[in-house]
């Protein structure tokens, strides 16, 4: 009994600090900026601020323990985002919502029958609402990041880079022919539907970049002819990069962050591939003498050292930073600084089953339209940086903190 209570406990710990980091990142936004939809294909902010603890509520409380709401209406309404394409974007209007005093009653009104009724819940929604707000607070970063500077406030102890060192000398990490754990096996750890079960499969030696492609070494691409890239800025002859709270020259030594699409261009461009999935985790978690780590650099609980994550930074660190987090192969960064995409589709694993309280979390996306990403962000939250956990995206979307390296097969 006292091994339960003590979780309990620090789970209700847990998603309490969760919900102080939420709410400290909408305090971001000048308040005239809550109505406003900072990227097209997404809702507008307040939609975000009833979503997280509607989410809440209703998982542990109407899903997990079969509890009638009192705000039906505003559940409904605030219960699931949104994932149109750029052909079909939503149309409403602020008006269309409900004011703030209303959602920040509901916000109140959820986070106590949460803390209420915390203690009947299985763990496993409980785990469920904290991960589900911790990749909130990522996606809420970038869609921030879009807003103009005027809308935001600039915290005291933001980011100030420095200037970049130059192009980074990227050369090639060789990966020999091994084995490639993936996905997640069912040891009464959380795990989200799409990472089960594990299994294995043999990934054919090859070859892979040891950091993530530079603005840098892009920029060759740019002045060939492609696109420049969404967090680039061009004024006159010269290019910038748009960070959360400011522009500065482009750090050519960052890595730089690209869609799918424009990923798999530049590797063409390059006469290389993208990594797929098992590649990734070969080049990532694997070792030559054929053990799995827990992560890049071993078994040890992952800390600013290791890389650019956990909100170390607002934006990128030089790709040549952080180097006591690189794999057993000597690849730098794979977890941090950025997502990593690969070219593989997101698909379920031989064994999939989705999750009877929230069935269409991955099958709704199981639609060859959309990417896996692995690794993380600099605003990827510990908890998410697992060995199993996939992140996936429509492949033209430019707004996430996702950059790529090359392979050769």
């Amino acid at each position: 009994m006292e091994l339960v209570e003590s979780t309990k406990t620090h789970l209700l710990e847990e998603i309490r600090k969760a919900r102080v980091a939420s709410d400290q990142l909408f305090k971001i936004l000048k308040p005239e900026a809550i109505y406003d939809r900072p990227i097209a294909e997404r809702h507008r902010v307040i939609f975000y601020v009833g979503h997280l603890d509607g989410f809440d509520s209703i998982q542990i409380c109407r899903e997990g323990l079969g509890l009638r709401s009192s705000d039906q209406e505003l559940d409904q309404l605030f219960q699931a985002g949104i994932d149109p394409d750029s052909a079909h974007l939503p149309s409403d209007t602020p008006a269309d919502w409900p004011t703030f005093s209303q959602v920040d009653e509901y916000v109140r009104r959820c986070r106590e029958q949460v803390d209420s009724h915390l203690e009947e819940a299985p763990d496993e929604v409980v785990h469920m609402a904290l991960e589900h707000r911790d990749m909130h607070l990522e996606t809420l970063a970038y869609m921030f990041h879009n807003f103009g500077y005027d809308r935001k406030l600039k915290p005291a102890a933001g980011d100030f880079p420095s200037p970049g060192r130059g192009v980074v000398e990227n050369d090639w990490c060789e990966i020999p022919a091994g084995e490639s754990v993936l996905g997640k096996e069912e040891d009464g750890t959380f795990g989200w539907d799409n990472e089960y079960a594990e299994f294995r499969t043999h990934v054919p030696e090859f070859r892979i970049q040891r950091h993530s492609v530079t603005n840098g070494e892009y920029r060759k691409f740019v002045a060939d002819g492609a696109p420049s890239p969404h967090f680039w800025v061009q004024r006159g002859s010269s290019t910038y990069y748009r960070g959360m709270f400011g522009e500065f020259p482009l750090p050519l030594d960052w890595p730089v962050y690209v869609t799918q699409q424009e990923a798999q261009a530049y590797a063409d461009w390059l006469g290389k591939s993208l990594p797929n999935e098992a590649q990734f985790h070969r080049a990532a978690y694997g070792t030559a003498s054929g053990e799995h780590r827990d992560y890049p650099w071993g078994s040890a609980e992952p800390t600013h050292a290791h890389g650019n994550f956990d909100g170390k930074r607002w934006d990128p660190e030089p790709a040549t930073a952080s180097l006591a987090g690189s794999s057993a192969f000597g690849v730098a960064q794979m977890v941090g600084n950025g997502w990593q995409w690969t070219n593989s589709r997101f698909a379920p694993f031989p064994g999939f089953s989705p999750r009877p309280s929230y069935p269409g979390y991955s099958a709704n996306f199981f639609d060859e339209e959309h990417y896996v990403m692995k690794g993380g962000s600099p605003r990827t939250p510990k908890r998410l940086l697992r060995r199993s956990f996939r992140n996936w995206f429509r492949r033209d979307y430019p707004y996430m903190y996702a950059t790529f390296r090359c392979v050769e097969n």
